[in-house]
């Protein structure tokens, strides 16, 4: 059911008994009721606007969506949609009484648009109240929302421009080309002479083990910075690669802690992630002083490695 209020547009419909079975489904991988509870919200968000968007004739691609997988719904409080050729939207639930819409941080980048999905007390409603094309802050006012009869413009013009994803070309490498940013491993852990000794990049008791090039391959490195509480995380993260037939190369990933630190944050995640961005490796650190995945991809391959810590993250894209 479609209301046009005076100065704003929204679109309420019937939440079906297989949306609900579909929830109960994704909840039985979550070992705690919270979670359960938040992918629950979250799918039955998701499912209310894939039913809009088809209704409006957009073309869409839920199980590709991290929403449908179960491993992303455990470490990150997600619920996008992928609108085919467009990119994803972020689909949030919002309780009946509520005047606000959260959106984690997480969810900040690699998103066209963010839609609140209001559901009423029984789960058995949802109402599309509105769109932010950005967002800024965690906590996103109803009465700031763009109306939803603005949105199929909007997509219309993700449709026309479609954003290139970067990616980094790793066959070059071999060849001594590199994009800017990817440092040789000496680099990252020797600091200029100009610092102190205390520098962030200082070496720490792993470097040894990462400084290790592989024979006949090439590993470079970048620095990154995580935010988590007001408080900077530097870590490096590295990429080998190593031809182990004409079109077969052996690729590794690691990352490591900085700052002078000897064990990264217990509650980091590392992802690898195929061609469709669906997770195949993943690891928490623990307790450890590294993490490290090895596995092989063919020429002309796709890869991304996701690096997360709460709700902060960062995605580098490559190519073989």
């Amino acid at each position: 059911m479609t209301i046009q209020t005076e100065c704003q547009l929204t679109f309420t419909i019937p939440i079906p008994r297989s949306a609900h079975q579909l929830a109960e489904r994704f909840c039985q991988y979550q070992a705690n009721l919270p979670k359960a509870e938040q992918v629950y919200l979250n799918t039955l968000a998701v499912y209310a606007v894939n039913y809009y968007l088809q209704c409006l004739g957009f073309e869409t691609d839920w199980p590709h969506s991290d929403s449908w997988n179960p491993m992303m719904q455990t470490f990150l409080n997600v619920a996008d949609l992928a609108v085919k050729n467009c990119g994803k939207l972020e689909c949030r639930p919002m309780l009946p009484e509520a005047d606000m819409v959260y959106i984690p941080e997480e969810v900040w980048e690699e998103r066209i648009g963010y839609i609140a999905v209001q559901l009423d007390d029984a789960l058995q409603e949802a109402t599309l109240l509105g769109f932010r094309a950005t967002v800024s802050t965690q906590k996103c006012p109803v009465a700031e929302l763009r109306s939803l009869d603005e949105l199929p413009e909007y997509l219309s013009h993700f449709q026309q421009v479609q954003p290139v994803q970067e990616q980094v070309n790793l066959s070059q490498w071999l060849h001594n080309i590199f994009e800017t940013g990817w440092e040789t491993v000496a680099a990252i852990f020797t600091p200029p002479q100009s610092e102190l000794a205390f520098s962030p990049r200082s070496l720490s008791s792993i470097a040894t083990t990462v400084l290790e090039i592989p024979v006949n391959g090439v590993k470079r490195g970048k620095c990154i910075d995580l935010e988590r509480d007001g408080q900077i995380e530097p870590l490096a993260v590295f990429v080998g690669i190593t031809p182990s037939s004409s079109s077969k190369m052996d690729i590794t990933v690691e990352v490591c802690p900085l700052g002078g630190q000897p064990y990264l944050p217990p509650d980091l995640q590392l992802m690898v992630l195929d061609e469709r961005g669906k997770p195949v490796l993943q690891a928490d650190a623990g307790n450890s002083e590294s993490m490290e995945f090895q596995f092989s991809g063919e020429l002309g391959e796709s890869f991304s490695f996701k690096v997360v810590l709460g709700d902060a993250s960062i995605t580098e894209n490559f190519l073989i």
